[in-house]
């Protein structure tokens, strides 16, 4: 069984047991979170599709820690004026460890 999930403007598969990073989420570590955007469910040869999301479809899921993700390096250059600028960003994420999904 697995799931298709919108969570912080991007769609994430997830099936029971996986562990998931997405955009930081309100929460403490180890509180549960219901994920109820749920584009699609599919359980073997029964798939259910959203018009956009299934109803009564939601994903649970624990919050195993919060975090930054790796630096991404912004550099801007334009050629013979010595215009060189060199900036950095950390995205902040969620770690989620999917417990079931329930249809």
């Amino acid at each position: 069984m697995y799931a298709v999930i919108r969570s912080g403007g991007k769609q994430y598969t997830v099936r029971p047991g996986d562990r998931l990073d997405v955009e930081k989420l309100d929460g403490e570590v180890g509180a549960e979170v219901e994920l109820t955007e749920v584009l699609m469910v599919a359980n073997g040869n029964d798939v259910s599709l959203g018009a956009p999301s299934v109803s009564g479809a939601k994903v649970t899921a624990e919050i195993v820690e919060h975090g930054k993700g790796k630096k991404v390096v912004v550099f801007k250059y334009k050629p013979k004026i010595r215009y060189r600028k060199r900036t950095g960003h950390r995205q902040q994420f969620t770690r989620l460890a999917i417990k079931d999904i329930v249809v």
